[in-house]
């Protein structure tokens, strides 16, 4: 089946790639190039370089509901377009435009986690698992029929990084097969349980702010949820530093949260609202992310110092 692909993070590559090898990809549409890093030069999305790699045809509009956008899909002439995390919402002009319509991978259990950051969101609310789900695109966001569901278990040392990577294979073969159950006339659709459904918020920045007051678990899935973006910060020595990875243990202290109650070889525990938390890769600011043992042979943390939240 002839399709137009609309994604643009590697989040959407292995859904790309997957489609390419079994249906007719007649272009990538993807955002905009955008600065990154301390050049600010401007960088390709992974779908466009991916797309560029493999000789299919790029467009990154900037207006989608112009009627310009609307015509060159049309000349495209796709008998169903897929979707996974393209970043902006589409008009019912630009749904209609393919015969069979939009076919999404969302990387949750659809009604859970409607929104631009589930992956995120289910390992900060500590979920043990999650999953993929294909279905139609509507106008109201991740509430279309489901045509297919896999769950995924969300491993005690995941973060978003590894998570991402394992649901980003899975989405990529599960829409694959959704585009071809399509086009065989064998796809059966599923209204959703709107009743059930959750919401999640775009994870910024300051969603990695660590507030020591809170209990270990909770700041252990935060380490988890924000890496490797943005890594979760606090300050230390009155600097932004960032904890890559951390283990909740328990401690019996009366230290005020954020005090370093005990350093071994390995780690450094701080007192949180409940237990304590023990950070095994630290960044210090302007440096690398290290175990914790290699930064200790260079630079002694004390018993009493503290981490500070940012305001």
């Amino acid at each position: 089946m002839r399709t137009v692909f609309f994604g643009t993070p590697q989040l959407a590559v292995p859904s790309l790639a997957a489609v390419a090898r079994r249906h007719e990809v007649a272009a990538v549409v993807c955002q905009p190039d955008r600065p990154q890093g301390r050049s600010g030069k401007p960088v390709p999305p992974p779908t466009k370089v991916w797309a560029e790699e493999h000789g299919i045809p790029v467009v990154q509009p900037s207006k989608l509901n112009d009627g310009e956008f609307e015509a060159w899909l049309r000349a495209q002439n796709p008998g169903l377009c897929v979707l996974a995390a393209y970043g902006r919402m589409l008009k019912q002009a630009i749904l209609d435009v393919p015969p069979h319509g939009f076919l999404n991978m969302h990387p949750s259990l659809l009604p859970l986690y409607r929104g631009p950051s589930p992956i995120q969101s289910a390992i900060l609310n500590g979920d043990t698992e999650t999953g993929v789900t294909i279905m139609r695109i509507t106008l109201e966001m991740d509430s279309g029929d489901i045509l297919s569901q896999e769950r995924v278990s969300i491993l005690p040392e995941d973060n978003s990084e590894s998570l991402t990577d394992r649901l980003a294979e899975l989405g990529g073969e599960m829409l694959a097969e959704g585009v071809s159950l399509v086009e065989g006339g064998q796809a059966i659709f599923t209204p959703q349980d709107h009743a059930r459904a959750t919401y999640c918020r775009l994870f910024e920045k300051r969603d990695g702010r660590i507030d020591w007051a809170k209990p270990a678990a909770a700041l252990h899935n935060l380490v988890r949820a924000a890496n490797p973006w943005p890594g979760a910060q606090c300050l230390f020595r009155g600097e932004v530093c960032r904890i890559h990875q951390s283990l909740p243990v328990r401690c019996d202290t009366a230290a005020a949260p954020g005090t370093v109650v005990q350093v071994e070889k390995d780690r450094a525990v701080v007192a949180t609202g409940e237990g304590g938390l023990a950070v095994l890769v630290f960044q210090a600011p302007g440096k690398r992310a290290l175990p914790m043992q290699d930064y200790l042979r260079g630079h002694a943390i004390d018993v009493g110092e503290r981490f500070e939240s940012i305001p």
